[in-house]
């Protein structure tokens, strides 16, 4: 059997957008490792992989996902790792699956990140045997990986554990001086682990699910500033990281993420905030999101950084079911009745209700993440076929209604079995130039396993590449080649202290192989596929044939020619934790 693999002959960026790409060959050793990069000539011990005409790249680095119960049924994380993602990180956005109880830990993920309840509270049920990070980390560690994982702790995740979820869910309910002490234990104790850090959430719109604490806000919602001093003092002792989101209703507390990451007098903190992007409803705040980032970097020493999906955000809805509902008052109160609709409805057609539902869409100038605009939305499904392809403004017009209640007429008439789409931002591509160059955001923020009927970012590196792909052909450049793959890999590795991103000699042997003749099949369209461990429950996907023609992980193929390899998350591991350098 041949223990070491060659490829030959590809274009090989290497993560560093000062080395420029060029043919190459790199040799990869048993353990994994890669041996030399340059010129080599094949031997009989070596496996032999011809990439002439292709590009050989570092894995792609996703740093915002939701996989932390996926990961647990699936461990491969198929819908990242077939598009050439093979590092992510876990435990977003104030959640994460370590220190509660099984129906605790459900709770605060499954309305918020829209995953199934029913299948992830029978799985930890099952599965859970960990009490603390140092535990969860060495059950992942025991999984057959497909790729490598990294991770936060949630704030929430710690509130609830000192606290007592009830009262960790309640209004003006500050931490005692011992449970505080309590979350800073565990925060101490998550990053000895080599956790990177801790990840919080301001956001109104996460909601708890389950009978219990219904519609109540995440717990770390609920938690001031000054209850969280201690904890960003420890990240910044230890040279870790937080990650957070502001109120995006307000949005003036994203002042607070900025303000603790700076620098003057102290040492800066590393803090990264979702989500920078161009949002079609509110034009002005990318911009201002733009300047304030850089003005925090430059004047205040911070470290800080955004972060950016490099491609228009196109949701979907199943009627009302989406957390964008959760931004104004008339969508939250329809998302609070959503387990009764026969009370949902009555709401709904109450003329009040109407009315009030009229003002808060059609505000200009509140600020708003969904543009609301009902001219700019899709039907993709519905019983009545004739509305197939139309959107709920003309549809509207046509029956001489006004458009809101149009729309809220199809609500009750329908439920969720009316689909439609909208792109709430990055739909002009002339700014992407300023997006994918802005020295102070991470191209990133995919949400990958969360979401699951709602969006699907998993290639969102490979959309990015071939955007850049198309700028140099036009003989318009939005960037090199080198910095781009330098944006998806490296640069995201060594900002989050990971030892990935980056080929060679020494390095683990983790790389993608893609066709740059086969950049057509990169699109914007969306497919369904199943989670076969959840009970083949629906996910949207992403497929681009052909671009990516293999994957490897740990120096070993895990994806070739659109098919994952037999022993692929089930006998064999690839992947690895990896631990904050």
């Amino acid at each position: 059997m041949k223990n070491r693999t060659l490829i030959k002959n590809g274009l090989l960026f290497s993560g560093c957008q000062d080395e420029k790409a060029k043919i190459q060959d790199i040799l990869i050793l048993e353990n994994g490792e890669i041996g030399n990069i340059g010129i080599i000539e094949a031997d009989e011990e070596a496996h032999i992989i011809d990439a002439n005409g292709k590009w050989v790249v570092p894995g792609f680095v996703d740093s915002h996902t939701h996989y932390d119960a996926e990961l647990i049924a699936s461990p491969g994380l198929k819908e990242s790792a077939r598009h050439g993602v093979t590092s992510i990180i876990l435990g977003s956005c104030s959640v994460s699956a370590i220190y509660n109880s099984p129906e605790d830990i459900s709770d605060s993920f499954t309305r918020v990140e829209a995953i199934p309840r029913d299948i992830m509270l029978p799985l930890l049920q099952k599965e859970k045997t960990w009490t603390n990070a140092k535990e969860w980390k060495a059950y992942i560690s025991k999984l057959p990986l497909g790729i490598n994982v990294a991770s936060f702790v949630g704030h929430s995740d710690l509130r609830m554990h000192a606290m007592g979820i009830e009262r960790s869910l309640q209004d003006n309910e500050t931490a005692t001086k011992e449970e505080q002490d309590h979350m800073l234990h565990m925060l101490n104790e998550a990053l000895d682990a080599g956790f990177i850090g801790l990840s919080t959430m301001d956001n109104p719109w996460d909601k708890m699910d389950g009978n219990r604490y219904w519609s109540h806000k995440t717990p770390s919602f609920y938690s001031s500033w000054k209850e969280r001093k201690n904890l960003i003092e420890l990240l910044r002792k230890r040279d870790a990281i937080l990650q957070g989101a502001p109120n995006l209703v307000t949005r003036i507390n994203a002042i607070n993420y900025m303000l603790a990451s700076s620098g003057v007098f102290r040492k800066p903190l590393k803090t990264t905030m979702i989500a920078m992007m161009d949002l079609i409803g509110d034009r002005y705040i990318y911009p201002l999101i733009s300047t304030a980032s850089k003005a925090i970097n430059t004047i205040a020493n911070a470290n800080f950084r955004m972060q950016s999906p490099p491609c228009p955000f196109t949701v979907y809805y199943d009627g009302v079911d989406s957390v964008m509902f959760e931004e104004f008052p008339s969508g939250e109160a329809m998302r609070h009745l959503a387990k009764n609709l026969d009370e949902r409805n009555d709401l709904i057609r109450d003329p009040e209700f109407r009315e009030a539902f009229k003002k808060e869409i059609k505000k200009k100038f509140a600020p708003k993440v969904w543009h609301k605009d009902l001219s700019k939305t899709l039907i993709i499904d519905c019983p009545d076929s004739s509305m197939i392809g139309k959107n709920f403004y003309d549809l509207a017009e046509e029956q001489q209604q006004h458009p809101v209640d149009f729309f809220l007429d199809t609500i009750i008439q329908y439920d969720k079995k009316i689909r439609w789409t909208t792109t709430i931002a990055n739909d002009r591509v002339e700014k992407y130039d300023n997006l994918y160059n802005h020295k102070h955001n991470l191209i990133s923020f995919s949400d990958a396993g969360a979401h699951l009927n709602n969006m699907a970012f998993y290639n969102f590196p490979l959309k990015m590449i071939k955007v850049v792909q198309e700028s140099i052909d036009a003989g318009k450049p939005i960037m090199s080649m080198e910095k781009c793959i330098w944006r998806l890999t490296k640069e995201q590795a060594d900002w989050f202290g990971l030892d990935c991103g980056h080929l060679k000699p020494g390095k683990i042997a983790d790389l993608v192989i893609i066709d740059p003749n086969k950049f057509d099949a990169i699109t914007e369209t969306v497919e369904t596929g199943q989670i076969e461990e959840f009970n083949n429950y629906d996910r949207l996907v992403n497929r681009n044939q052909g671009t990516v023609s293999r994957v490897m992980v740990g120096g070993k193929t895990i994806f070739e020619n659109e098919n994952f390899v037999s022993d692929y998350a089930t006998t064999k591991k690839y992947g690895r934790f990896l631990e904050k350098q």
